[in-house]
């Protein structure tokens, strides 16, 4: 089993998440990104807006699946976990 591939695979799905939350809030918002995320966070709102972010995830996971790549598709799950747990306490 090779770390390095989990955590490639973790690093891709958390760069993959932080990219949909800023489609999301550029997309969908009429603010800027720092002052979205500024009143997305006052609003109580941000958990939701990483979890929306989070759907790119499944996009990468597919693909590195059809690559044969396994192990860095564990590490996106990873991240993706990482994140759903982190958006509780968000």
């Amino acid at each position: 089993m090779n770390k390095a591939d989990i955590l490639i695979g973790f690093m891709i799905g958390i760069f993959t998440s932080i990219l949909g939350s800023y489609l999301f809030i550029t997309f969908f918002t009429t603010f800027d990104i720092s002052t979205g995320i500024e009143t997305i966070r006052k609003q109580g709102y941000l958990g939701k807006v990483i979890t929306l972010g989070t759907i790119l995830d499944l996009a990468v996971f597919l693909i590195l699946l059809k690559r044969n790549k396994e192990l860095m598709a564990r590490g996106v799950v990873l991240a993706v976990i990482v994140l759903a747990i982190s958006t509780l306490f968000i």
